[in-house]
């Protein structure tokens, strides 16, 4: 097994793993504090399409987590860079929330708020202000076979009182209406540890992927071809392992034990 002391770039998720809505899970400030002291660097990776990079540092200030812009990594970020490479001068419809539409707007992409005939793409995302008419949208055009991307596959979002449906679901809806799928741009593809890579200059073997939900967290590490935490606090659960056949290299309840068992390392070094 790989040992926790040669990790320096944590990336890590967020919901179900550092916190559950506005609940700080114990030892996080501790965990971050020690990768830091240690030379280290995390970046927070999110399939969560729902809030801009913005809402994620008034959340992270108000639970006391130390975070910059640069932190952050999400399932926005790889659809942008996407759409531009591979879908350059499209018109899309987007079943998301205002946020993730400026975001999208913001880097220059064009958008359309009706599904006339001058649209050309479809994208899903987590959208928190989902409406019956944009389900119908998205049908019309998929009816169309307009490309279909979407940002991530989760099936909820864990919080407090539970769990709330995500971007998968939307797609789950939709496939039962149109027998379409979409090809889906955030975790468990590897696109955004390839970027987290390219942008600290760390090597596969210096990163480890954490996060709570098997088919994309540690789906995403594997892919990469980097080692992954599963920790046991949000949706994924033990037995999930030999259900799904995707394998992580640790598996702990929660960050506070991750970061013991990164002491112990620290004591065989």
């Amino acid at each position: 097994m790989s040992s926790l002391q040669a990790k320096k770039l944590f990336l890590l998720d967020m919901d179900g793993t550092l916190y559950l809505d506005e609940t700080l899970f114990d030892g996080v400030p501790e965990f971050l504090a020690r990768i830091r002291a240690k030379g280290g660097r995390y970046l927070f990776l999110t399939n969560n399409s729902s809030r801009g990079i913005e809402g994620y540092l008034k959340k992270m200030a108000r639970l006391g987590i130390p975070a910059e812009e640069e932190d952050f990594l999400t399932s926005t970020d790889a659809t942008i860079r996407t759409i531009r490479k591979e879908y350059p001068d499209r018109l899309i419809y987007v079943v998301g929330t205002q946020s993730l539409k400026e975001q999208l707007r913001s880097a220059g992409l064009c958008l359309s708020e009706e599904p006339s005939e001058d649209v050309n793409l479809l994208l899903i995302g987590f959208d928190r202000e989902l409406t019956y008419k944009k389900l119908e949208d998205a049908c019309i055009l998929l009816g169309r076979n307009v490309d279909y991307l979407a940002t991530n596959p989760d099936w909820v979002c864990p919080v407090a009182f539970g769990f709330e449906p995500d971007c998968g679901s939307i797609c789950e809806m939709l496939w039962h209406a149109t027998g379409k799928k979409p090809r889906v741009i955030g975790k468990p593809e590897p696109q955004m540890v390839f970027l987290a890579l390219e942008r600290t200059g760390f090597t596969k073997e210096e990163t480890v992927v954490v996060g709570d939900r098997l088919y994309t967290d540690i789906a995403c590490g594997v892919n990469a071809g980097v080692d992954t935490v599963f920790v046991l606090s949000g949706e994924g659960k033990r037995e999930d392992i030999e259900t799904m056949g995707i394998r992580p290299v640790w598996v702990l309840a929660d960050i506070r034990s991750l970061l013991e068992e990164m002491e112990k390392d620290d004591g065989k070094a």
